[in-house]
Parts: structure tokens; sequence; C-alpha cells
């Protein structure tokens, strides 16, 4: 096998290794599962912590699009539908069992996987959803009154909805629906009938 294929394949069954053992398990053991040597896998990653990482950049990053953030701020379609469109494609993307428990296993060993990637979901979609919804609703924008924490934590309310049904299927192994789609625009859809008095309430005691 080439040494980028042999590395490539040392990622891969790293995956689904962190996956079903958590980070707890040892490389020693992910060696023995590709009846490979432990000196092997050191010669193409030379560390535990440099293996985490390439399964990171090949779960995380590889499954974020880069359009995602120009979606959410297309301003020539209502926030509603924009906010649709993303999730419908987030939870293409991320529905994984793979993706979801190295997730969670990372926030569990305090491993910066999670922190990481809940940075560039709140600086990529959370945050300039917040001033998406301002402008929809002709409300001051953020370079006016800065957006605050619990103005954040109605859109990370929209997202902890979506993302525990992943948590419940890959980790819980409880029922959920076989199609997301409806439970999805239902989510959004309620989310934006009900957060405008919300926000102004918010908004208004900041101001204050």
């Amino acid at each position: 096998m080439r040494a980028a294929d042999r590395e490539q394949a040392i990622i891969e069954e790293a995956v689904r290794f962190f996956a079903e053992r958590g980070f707890e398990g040892q490389t020693r053991e992910l060696a023995k599962r590709m009846g490979i040597t432990h000196s092997a896998i050191y010669r193409y990653i030379p560390s535990k912590e440099a293996l985490i990482e390439r399964v990171y950049e090949h779960v995380y990053l590889s499954r974020w699009k880069a359009d995602w953030a120009l979606l959410v701020t297309d301003r020539t379609r209502p926030l509603e539908e924009r906010l649709t469109q993303f999730y419908l494609e987030y939870v293409e993307r991320v529905f994984d069992y793979h993706w979801v428990r190295i997730f969670a296993f990372s926030g569990l060993k305090s491993f910066d996987i999670t922190s990481r990637y809940l940075a560039i979901v709140r600086d990529q979609i959370i945050l300039p959803a917040c001033a998406e919804l301002r402008a929809e609703l002709a409300l001051p924008p953020p370079t006016e009154a800065p957006i605050c924490e619990r103005e954040a934590e109605l859109f990370w309310g929209l997202h902890g909805r979506i993302f525990y049904l992943a948590i419940r299927r890959y980790v819980y192994g409880t029922k959920t629906p076989d199609d997301l789609a409806p439970v999805v625009r239902d989510a959004v859809k309620s989310f934006r009938a009900g957060v405008a008095p919300v926000l102004a309430d918010i908004l208004r005691e900041e101001a204050r």
C-alpha cells in the first residue's frame, strides 16, 4: 500500500475506532484492530494528538460547507427559508454515527474538537443569523446595539433542538423519525413564528 493510502486507511479506521471506544481507546488497540504494528501508526502520524487532529479535519472540517455562511446572509430570501435550507443540508451532512459520537466523546473528555467546531457554528451561523433577524424585523443592527448572550441563545436553542435528534439517535439509541425534513421545517417555522416578541423584549431590557 502506498504511504498516502496507508495514512488515509489509519485515519478512516481511527474514526470508526474513536466513535465506538471514545478517546480512552489506545493507539495500540487501533493497530491491533488494523493488523499492523503499533510503530506503523507513528510512522505516518507522530502522536495520538496528531491523529485526533486528523480525525477532526476528516470528520468535521471536510463536511462543513463554505457557502453556508453566504446562505444565511442572503437577504434576497426570507430568513425562515434560509434557515430551513441550511438545517436541511446540515442534517444531511452531520447526522452520522461517527460524527455524532466523536463529537460527544470529545466534549466529555475536554478535547477541543467540540469547542473548535462550535466556534465555527457560532461565527458563521449563529451570530450572522442574529443580525439577519434584526434586519428582517427592522431592529437596530449589531453596529448600534451589540448582539448579547441572551439573543445568541435564541438561535442556539434552535440549533440544539435539531441537533438533539442526532444525540437521541446515535448516543441514546432511541427512535427518531426516519425522515427528518418535516421535523426540521417544523422547528424553524415555530422558531421564526415566536421569536420576534422575545427578541424585542431582550433588546428593550438590554437598552435599559
